[in-house]
């Protein structure tokens, strides 16, 4: 207990806002510079300070960083993830997006909620065990990972890769204004094709017009989503849903007077514990009367709260006088894959609004940050030493 205290303790507020400052600083969307660049910053930074951080190629030119304080097995890896969605039209920030301007006690920019914040705070407690304790009893395994924002390649490269071996549990830094998040809903990313038959538009009995088959198909989403939401409600999750996210149907550019070949219609999924994602596929497919191609599959996941990772997790909050909220993330995480494949408990909890990832003038309050960062060491202690 006094040695998780000392860890909190340990956290230099100054070393954790210059960070965060500098990682906002760099851009790592993709498609766009990527992650190489808030890589080989930490990189250094981790070298300077003792440490020997290693890369791990996620996709080319998408490296992930991995960094380790002591050895052995059973240990806690700290995951965050370092590359951040677009900024979209910057005319529209009040801020500039890669200015990591502060401003009432907020640092404003894209990725400093999601999850830049997270990450300099997970940096921060490293450094703050590694002050207290040198090297703990068990491993401490920092993973900065790409692609999250993406197909999460960088979490199945590294999990792939057999790095999460002989680890007992992780923390996942997302932004979820520090509820001990336990449970993440799944997802599938679904793509539907319904054929037809191209046909002048004056004369459509000689074709087969896909657009109204997909159509009713898409409008029929709304019962079966329903009847889902009634048979599956989750208290931390809220609903699952079905919700269509592209509708594409042309015969080419320009061609208003033909009937096209083939509509199109993507799904984007999203389920809760207890569902399963096979039998939904099949109510999908029977109720579109066409394949369904599954272009991606996240499960849903829940970690128990008997958990020592998630003892340790609330008794770290309560070390610091903090409140002990428990929450569900809705959408998938690196934590999704950290638990699903590797079969690691898990806590998802960080600085940082649920509701201003993606959003023009993303921010994150600096306290909470640096608060946060005495939350992961206490942690960190309490669950290894």
């Amino acid at each position: 207990m006094r040695k998780a205290l000392l860890a909190a303790e340990a956290v230099e507020e100054g070393e954790v806002v210059e960070l965060l400052k500098a990682l906002v600083r760099l851009p790592s969307h993709y498609p766009g510079p990527g992650e190489e660049g808030v890589v080989a910053f930490l990189e250094a930074y981790l070298q300077e300070r003792g440490l020997k951080p290693f890369r791990q190629e996620a996709a080319p030119g998408r490296p992930n960083l991995v960094a380790d304080l002591g050895e052995g097995e059973g240990g806690l890896i700290l995951e965050g993830h370092t590359d951040v969605v677009t900024p979209g039209e910057e005319a529209l920030w009040t801020y500039p997006p890669y200015g990591a301007v502060v401003e009432g006690g907020r640092l404003y920019g894209r990725g400093a909620c999601d999850m830049k914040g997270g990450l300099a705070a997970l940096v921060g407690a490293l450094l703050a065990v590694k002050r207290v304790l040198g090297k703990p009893k068990r491993p401490l395994r920092l993973a900065a990972l790409a692609d999250e924002e993406g197909m999460m390649r960088g979490v199945k490269a590294f999990l792939e890769a057999g790095l999460a071996r002989g680890f007992r549990g992780a923390l996942v830094a997302e932004p979820e204004a520090m509820e001990v998040c336990l449970w993440q809903k799944g997802a599938l990313r679904l793509r539907l094709l319904f054929p037809g038959r191209m046909a002048h538009g004056a004369m459509p009995y000689a074709g087969d017009n896909p657009i109204p088959k997909a159509a009713r198909f898409v409008v029929s989403l709304k019962e079966l989503e329903g009847k889902l939401q009634a048979a599956f409600p989750h208290p931390h999750l809220g609903p699952p849903y079905l919700t269509p996210t592209r509708f594409l149907a042309s015969a080419g550019e320009g061609q208003l007077n033909v009937i096209p070949p083939m509509a199109e219609v993507a799904l984007d999924v999203r389920t809760v514990p207890g569902m399963d994602h096979g039998e939904l596929l099949a109510r999908i497919g029977e109720l579109a009367g066409v394949g369904v191609e599954v272009l991606e599959d996240r499960p849903p996941v829940e970690t128990p709260r008997e958990d020592p990772l998630v003892q340790a997790a609330e008794e770290a909050l309560r070390l610091l006088g903090l409140p002990v909220r428990l929450g569900g993330v809705p959408g998938a995480t690196d934590g999704t894959f950290l638990r699903a494949w590797a079969g690691l408990p898990v806590v998802v909890m960080g600085p940082g609004e649920k509701t201003l990832p993606h959003q023009v003038d993303e921010w994150v309050d600096l306290e909470e940050v640096v608060l946060a960062a005495r939350v992961y060491a206490a942690l960190a202690v309490l669950y290894l030493d």
